[in-house]
């Protein structure tokens, strides 16, 4: 997840506890979507779809952080 970042990314992994909450979240939904995808998860269209809302709700928001720690520190 955001891997043009990923020199922020593994700072905020450090420094803050509720964006590593969340990319552990993105990654945990990542790793179910493709199961279910594979066929491997039974999951119908409408759990799926849920779970994508929500790792993409989670990226929209570890994104913000990103953009937010870049104002912050001027880069």
């Amino acid at each position: 997840m955001l891997h043009e970042y990923k020199d922020i990314v593994s700072k905020l992994k450090v420094e803050n506890a509720h964006f590593h909450k969340i990319f552990e979240k993105h990654n945990e939904l990542d790793d179910k979507i493709q199961k279910a995808e594979s066929g491997e998860l039974p999951l119908d269209d409408l759990e799926l779809e849920k779970l994508k809302k929500e790792k993409l709700a989670l990226k929209d928001e570890a994104y913000a952080m990103v953009l937010e720690y870049k104002k912050e520190h001027n880069l």
